[in-house]
């Protein structure tokens, strides 16, 4: 009798969406984790177009695309994806998500998220169908001194049925673009806090700098 040929496996595709503005030491860190701990035949790395959801104006489109690619660049099985750039109007993870799926047809979705983000997912646009597309995979970082304080996804108001959701591990890294923004704006050295060719293209573009 003839064997059955092996099911092939679906491949895992990675989507770590953001503003990246600018990509810092904890972004790359949490896009390593994620490419180890979630097993990803791919990552996806995908610079926001126009946040719906950022009050302030972000930095040019065409900065915020060569810092993503001078950050992660290297990493192995990583791809900078410019769709939301090219794409008019709000930036919906929806929407990229739906294109994906449309053409990686059989490939395992899975949406790397922080914390912070994975609770306000009510708030995302679509958000019950994202949770059916994507398996939702939640960073947080390790703290020590409380062990037990994980964000639990189980708590979120009115769960589809089959929402799937797993678990990043990152080292406690306590950075904030926000933080590097202001730094950079007053001149500050900002190398230890990102990649060094990130840190050397926002001081190349004066970037963060008031006119």
């Amino acid at each position: 009798m003839a064997l059955k040929p092996a099911r092939k496996k679906a491949p895992r595709i990675g989507v770590f969406g953001g503003a990246f503005d600018p990509p810092h030491n904890a972004h790359l860190a949490l896009a390593r984790c994620a490419l180890e701990q979630l097993a990803l035949d791919e990552l996806r790395v995908i610079p926001t177009g126009q946040a719906w959801h950022k009050s302030r104006v972000l930095s040019p489109a065409v900065h915020r695309l060569e810092m993503a690619r001078l950050a992660f660049g290297e990493l192995r099985g990583t791809a900078i994806d410019e769709r939301e750039i090219r794409r008019s109007g709000p930036s919906y993870t929806l929407d990229t998500l739906r294109e994906l799926q449309q053409e990686r047809p059989g490939a395992q979705l899975l949406l790397i998220l922080g914390a912070d983000q994975g609770a306000a997912l009510p708030s995302w646009h679509g958000w019950q169908e994202i949770l059916g597309i994507a398996i939702v995979s939640l960073a947080q970082r390790l703290d020590p001194a409380r062990p037990d304080a994980w964000f639990d996804p189980s708590s979120l108001p009115n769960l589809p049925t089959g929402a799937r959701f797993a678990r990043i591990e990152l080292p406690a890294m306590d950075l904030s673009a926000t933080d590097i923004r202001m730094q950079a704006a007053r001149g500050m050295d900002i190398s230890d806090l990102v990649p060094p060719a990130v840190a050397r293209y926002i001081d190349l573009h004066h970037l963060y700098r008031s006119t």
